[in-house]
């Protein structure tokens, strides 16, 4: 507590000095008889409190309990640890009016306490507060009620020192707000380390089943539940909190900040297998059967997504799964998703394209397919060998039509004609076997992954 007493200043001019305004003299700090008598007042009040202070720790408990919601439950489940705490605090303050300098720093140690032990419980920090100025008030109504009884006289001097004894009480509601607020803030900061731990887990598909509960409960998300992972990635914070933004609405989604990208794990409805394209979250376009896109270096096919409104950002969307546990292989095929996604952006849905999340999720084979079905075009010029290529992805977009491919290439149906059976020479496969079509069109979709 500051000091209980404000020294007052006393200027006397020098002997002799002349009337005019002139230099000051060294003031010279003398204490009043008045605050010497405050002083004394105080002291004898304070004692009586310091020795009757059960009586007055069962005053603010009761108080407490009267006019504080959060205390009175308090109270009630722990009154025995209530009490102690109320009495602590008022011995500590009430021996500061007597010894400020002596008690100063046990009365901050106290408080300070009791406002770090407050946050752990939850207590709200509006009652805890109220909660020190209710102790004030008594101690303050305390030293006037016994010096009305033993001197009722010398009341008038307890003005002298009423602003030092509130000081005290708002200094002592600054360090419990203080304490407070910095164990809210480790708290915070442990919980959302835990929470970040959880998901981080849950995704990487090392969750303990033990720890699937609290981790339901930390993520506020069902236990069981069909979920889709969303992997977005994009080059500035702004396109990717627009792409996060847009997966996440109207949905239950928790997000988890990865290092190379974010991960939003999404609770489905009960009649959702997924999230479908041509909803809000945009929509792609292209084959989900494996079929090229139509463009002239053969590299476009059936990873094409129209850019959505997030700007440059790419998404890759899973494939539904059921139940937490399984969040971490949806997390690998939203990865194998935003892999298939185009530099320049856009969303991949997993499910529209399964055919080249074949080939993506096994790269050494879908580069061995890529040799045995295109190898033989290999020792074409690179101008002739694209012309093949798009001439063929581009056919297969069509659904096999050489009237719609010839439209789209800008030649005639029968150029087109020739250019595939020159495909089926060089190769030695046939466009009208079901086999063969499967390989070929595998084969251009890992090759379009591979250039792109």
């Amino acid at each position: 507590m500051h000091q209980a007493l404000r020294s007052r200043t006393v200027f006397r001019p020098a002997a002799g000095a002349p009337a005019a305004p002139g230099p000051r003299p060294h003031p010279q700090h003398v204490r009043s008889l008045i605050d010497a008598d405050a002083l004394r007042v105080l002291h004898r009040a304070a004692r009586v409190l310091l020795a009757d202070l059960p009586d007055l720790t069962d005053r603010l408990v009761a108080a407490l309990q009267d006019q504080e919601p959060a205390y009175r439950a308090a109270v009630t489940s722990d009154p025995a640890a209530i009490w102690q705490e109320v009495h602590r605090s008022l011995r500590h303050s009430v021996a500061s009016l007597i010894d400020p300098r002596g008690s100063r720093d046990a009365a901050r140690r106290c408080s300070w306490k009791i406002g770090a032990t407050r946050a752990e419980q939850g207590l709200p920090l509006d009652a805890l507060l109220h909660a020190f100025r209710l102790g004030g008030s008594l101690v303050w109504q305390g030293l006037i009620e016994e010096t009305c009884r033993t001197a009722p006289e010398d009341v008038r001097l307890l003005v002298h020192i009423a602003a030092d004894v509130w000081n005290f009480v708002d200094e002592h509601c600054t360090l419990v707000a203080d304490a407070y607020r910095q164990v809210e803030r480790q708290l915070a900061w442990r919980r959302e380390n835990r929470l970040r731990v959880l998901a981080g887990a849950l995704l990487d598909g090392a969750s303990r089943i033990a720890d699937l509960p609290e981790t339901a409960q930390a993520l506020d998300l069902p236990e069981e539940g069909r979920y889709v992972v969303v992997a977005v990635t994009a080059g500035c914070p702004s396109d990717a909190a627009g792409a996060r933004a847009a997966h996440g609405r109207g949905r239950r989604v928790y997000w988890h900040t990865g290092v190379e990208a974010d991960y939003g794990i999404v609770l489905l409805g009960e009649n959702e297998s997924g999230i479908e394209g041509g909803s809000e979250v945009g929509s792609e376009v292209g084959s989900g059967s494996g079929s090229g896109g139509g463009s002239r270096d053969g590299s476009q096919g059936p990873t094409s997504a129209v850019p959505p409104a997030s700007g440059s950002a790419r998404t890759g969307v899973s494939t539904a799964v059921s139940g937490l546990a399984a969040v971490g292989d949806a997390r690998r095929l939203a990865d194998i998703a935003l892999d298939m996604c185009p530099r320049t952006g856009g969303t991949i849905r997993l499910t529209e394209h399964l055919p080249a999340a074949l080939v993506v999720s096994t790269p050494d084979l879908g580069a061995a397919l890529v040799e045995r079905v295109l190898g033989p075009l290999s020792g074409l010029e690179p101008a002739d060998e694209a012309v093949l290529l798009d001439t063929l992805a581009t056919w297969l977009a069509c659904d096999g039509s050489a009237q719609r491919a010839g439209e789209r290439l800008y030649c005639h149906r029968n150029t087109v004609l020739n250019r595939l059976r020159r495909y089926e020479q060089l190769t030695g496969r046939s466009l009208s076997r079901p086999a063969d079509l499967v390989e070929i069109s595998l084969a251009l979709t890992a090759r379009g992954l591979r250039t792109r």
